[in-house]
């Protein structure tokens, strides 16, 4: 078997193991289709009775002998209304077994694409910040959106297609075979040819769709960007600029479309001159057998409606398998993502950690982004419970790495860090996630309620506890005089409301935490000076009996803090204020 085919094996293999869970639905799509076969094959009867025993008076086929006697024969015109009411009943029953099969496939392939996409949103929150950052939402996006319908997709209307027409093909050709050997033979001699085309064809068909997937990622992923950059872009008036770039990406990718397409064509082309031929073929051997008497003109029509139906699964087959190889192509961007494995992830025996005391140490900690870029190193340092440790330096220093690291959304490229003792790689990394609330300079709120952001950390909390971190985030009052109070819907990022009401409404979800260590990340720079000192008082109730790590530009607001930590180029500086370490 050539590489092609064998590659469109495997794949096809794991979609149907992926689609597991709607087995029992797939094998009801499956059933329906093979009843249906009986119809198919039933389809040109009422033809041949017609032609044979109205036309050419012959007698009808034995089967209709239990339904009428000898001596009574029937009439002409009995006969004629017989195949007349075999066609209508033979019509009507496919019509529902379509019509069943077409809404019993909608529901199961939505229940496919629902369960793959809730599996690989799952997976790709799992996957690190690192992974995130070089990928880009947008491509994330598009392989959940648009590849995972296209290879569910595949499941309904591929590969039940092309058993179904393998079935119809065996089938039928038994039975021609039965009525006219050469015909039958004619059938299958079409059947190397079509191998050599697709052999040819498949795995540069493959190649094209998959740049038409990337291509199409690439135009989206531009305006995705556009709209959530939407502010800048209309502060620089750049709206033309971004629709330009919009369009040539876009122009691209119709380019290479059209290319996949143009392949398309020559191989269909291919396919159906194959098939035509044959079909003429068969028609002049047919021909030439009724002349000789050894077809009636009632089974030379059954026969050729055969061969037509016989050809046409044949064809069916071989363009089912040109054009799934676009669905091909996105199950191979579905299936690359589910392989990427969590950089950071539960060690076998992980350790469970209920509330941490807080006791947190690093030991000689180097990380590197790149080979080439150090982030930190050899970072020493040991923080007791509730001590409140300033974070300065420039841009660039060192300073949200490290946090990265404390909260492990990395491992340290060599050294190690402890919680109460506990290496941060032997904890669970749930229960090492739950041991931190953070408010940052630009508060991340959710395009949902506000009691909803607050209760985004814990989501079991009662009314009562969720007012009680609103006032101490000094909060509750101006959430009060909405409309709508708590049950306000705060916008696409919580623009709906001002800078400062987003940061209150941050440090009440930290307040409503109630983790035993603070992380803070400039939480006053974007806010103005009359609004900063509010907020510096509920960061100061915020601060009470937890470990607190801030990262500050102003020294002011780090002033009286236990230690004040100074990096500079990913090296800890032992400038006095660091000598408690």
């Amino acid at each position: 078997m050539s590489r092609p085919y064998t590659d469109n094996l495997k794949l096809c293999l794991r979609i149907m193991r992926d689609a597991r869970p709607q087995w029992q639905h797939l094998a009801g799509i499956f059933l329906l289709e093979f009843l249906s076969t009986p119809l198919v094959l039933l389809t040109p009867f009422p033809m041949k009775i017609a032609v044979d025993s109205v036309l050419a008076n012959k007698p009808l086929p034995a089967f209709f002998d239990s339904f009428f006697s000898i001596s009574a024969q029937p009439s002409t015109q009995t006969i004629l209304l017989l195949a007349c009411l075999l066609s209508f009943s033979i019509m009507l029953l496919q019509a529902a077994f379509s019509y069943g099969s077409w809404v019993y496939q909608l529901y199961t392939g939505e229940r496919l694409v629902l369960d793959c996409r809730a599996r690989m949103f799952w997976h790709t929150q799992r996957l690190s910040l690192k992974h995130h950052d070089e990928k880009g939402s947008s491509d994330l996006l598009y392989r959940l959106n648009s590849d995972v319908y296209h290879m569910q997709h595949l499941a309904i209307y591929g590969l039940i297609p092309l058993c179904t027409s393998t079935m119809m093909f065996v089938t039928m050709f038994i039975i021609t075979v039965r009525l006219d050997w050469q015909l039958a033979l004619i059938s299958i001699a079409v059947l190397p040819v079509l191998y050599c085309i697709h052999s040819f064809h498949l795995e540069k068909s493959r190649a094209s769709w998959a740049l038409v997937k990337e291509s199409e990622g690439k135009a989206i992923g531009v305006i995705q960007e556009a709209l959530n950059c939407i502010r800048v872009v209309k502060a620089f008036n750049k709206e033309e600029q971004e629709a330009d770039k919009f369009r040539d990406k876009a122009q691209n990718n119709l380019g290479r479309y059209m290319s996949a397409i143009k392949n398309e064509t020559i191989f269909g082309m291919l396919v159906s001159g194959t098939i035509a031929l044959a079909s003429a073929s068969a028609l002049y051997v047919g021909v030439g057998h009724v002349q000789s008497g050894l077809l009636s003109l009632g089974n030379f029509l059954v026969v050729m409606s055969y061969l037509a139906q016989l050809f046409k699964p044949i064809e069916t087959f071989s363009k089912q398998i040109s054009s799934t190889q676009s669905s091909l192509a996105s199950a191979e961007r579905v299936f690359a993502l589910a392989d990427e494995v969590p950089d950071i992830q539960d060690v076998e025996n992980a350790r469970v950690l209920g509330r941490a005391e807080g006791l947190i140490e690093f030991r000689h900690v180097n990380f590197n982004y790149r080979q080439d870029q150090a982030g930190l190193s050899d970072i020493s340092f040991k923080i007791k419970p509730g001590m409140k440790v300033g974070i300065i330096g420039a841009t660039g220093a060192g300073k949200t790495t490290l946090i990265n690291l404390l909260m492990r959304f990395f491992d340290p490229s060599s050294g190690t860090i402890t919680l109460d003792g506990i290496d941060l790689r032997q904890i669970r990394v749930a229960d090492l996630r739950n041991q931190f609330a953070f408010v940052l300079q630009d508060p991340v709120l959710f395009s949902i309620s506000i009691l909803e952001n607050i209760k985004y950390g814990r989501n079991n909390a009662s009314m009562e506890e969720v007012i009680e971190a609103a006032k101490a985030a000094g909060a509750h009052d101006f959430i009060q005089s909405l409309p709508d109070g708590y049950g306000t819907q705060v916008g696409d990022k919580g623009m709906g409301l001002s800078g400062g009401e987003r940061q209150r409404v941050s440090i009440a979800r930290a307040f409503l935490t109630n983790a035993p260590i603070l992380v803070m990340d400039e939480p006053t720079s974007a806010v103005d000076q009359e609004k900063e000192a509010a907020i510096a008082q509920a960061l100061q109730r915020l601060q009470v009996g937890r470990t607190t790590f801030t990262i500050s530009h102003r020294l002011s607001f780090i002033e009286g803090y236990d230690i004040v930590m100074k990096l500079e180029h990913g090296h800890l500086l032992n400038t006095p204020m660091a000598d408690a370490i």
